[in-house]
C-alpha cells in the first residue's frame, strides 16, 4: 500500500514539473508536500527517490530535494541511446523469443488497444512497459536487459507524459504492431528498425511535447 501510494505522489509531482508548477531548481518541500497530500514523511520519500532515479529531482544531503529538469540536449541524448539499445534488444530477440513470450505481447498489445479505445494513457502506458520488458528479456542477454531496464526507468516520466499528446497512442499502437509482426517472421532487421524507430521519435518530438503540456497547463 505504501509502494503503491509513493507510486501516485511520484506521477503527480512528475505532473507538477511538466506543467511548470515546479521549475528548475526550486526546492521540493517535505513537510508542506506531505500535508498537500496527507501522507506520511516515508511515501513522501519513496517518490521522491523515485524521482531522483528518474533524474527529474536532485537529492543533495542536509538541504533537501530540488527539482532538476534535463535540458533538451540531454534528453536527445538519452533517447538515442534508448533507441539503440531497443533496437539490440529487437533484434536478438528476433531470433530468441519463445512462442510463450509471442502470445504475452500479443496480450499485452491487446490491453493497450483497450486503453486506446478508453482514451486511458495510465493503462496504455503500464501495458506498453510490459510489452518492451518482454522484448529486452526475450534478447536472451541478461546484461543488456538489465541495462536497457536501468535506462528504461530513467525516461520513464517522458515516455509516459508524451502519450498523453492528442494521437500518439494510436501512432504508438501502430508501431508496436510492425514490431510485433517483425518479431513473429523472426526478421531481425525489421525489428530492430522498428524499435528504433519507436523510440527515437519520442526524443525527437520532446520539445513539442513540452510546450503542449506547458500551454496545457491551467
Amino acid at each position: 500500500m505504501e509502494k503503491r501510494r509513493a507510486d501516485i505522489i511520484a506521477e503527480q509531482l512528475e505532473e507538477r514539473i511538466f506543467d511548470g508548477t515546479y521549475t528548475d531548481g526550486d526546492r521540493l518541500d517535505e513537510v508542506r508536500i506531505a500535508e498537500q497530500f496527507g501522507v506520511s514523511r516515508t511515501p513522501l520519500r519513496e517518490a521522491l527517490q523515485r524521482l531522483a532515479r528518474s533524474g527529474l529531482v536532485e537529492l543533495v544531503p542536509r538541504r533537501g530535494a530540488f527539482v532538476r529538469q534535463p535540458g533538451p540536449v540531454e534528453l536527445l541524448e538519452m533517447f538515442e541511446v534508448m533507441a539503440e539499445v531497443e533496437a539490440v534488444c529487437g533484434r536478438l530477440a528476433a531470433k530468441r523469443i519463445s512462442d510463450e513470450a509471442l502470445a504475452d505481447l500479443h496480450d499485452a498489445n491487446d490491453r493497450c488497444q483497450a486503453a486506446v479505445e478508453a482514451q486511458d494513457p495510465d493503462t496504455y502506458y503500464s501495458e506498453n512497459e510490459r510489452f518492451h520488458k518482454i522484448i529486452y528479456r526475450e534478447s536472451g542477454n541478461g546484461f543488456l536487459e538489465s541495462e536497457t531496464g536501468l535506462l528504461h526507468r530513467r525516461l520513464q516520466p517522458f515516455r509516459r507524459q508524451q502519450l498523453r499528446l492528442r494521437g500518439r497512442m494510436v501512432q504508438s499502437m501502430s508501431e508496436h504492431k510492425i514490431i510485433l509482426e517483425a518479431l513473429e517472421q523472426g526478421d531481425s532487421e525489421t525489428a530492430a528498425d522498428a524499435l528504433r524507430g519507436h523510440v527515437a521519435i519520442q526524443g525527437e518530438k520532446f520539445h513539442s511535447l513540452m510546450a503542449t503540456l506547458k500551454n496545457s497547463a491551467p
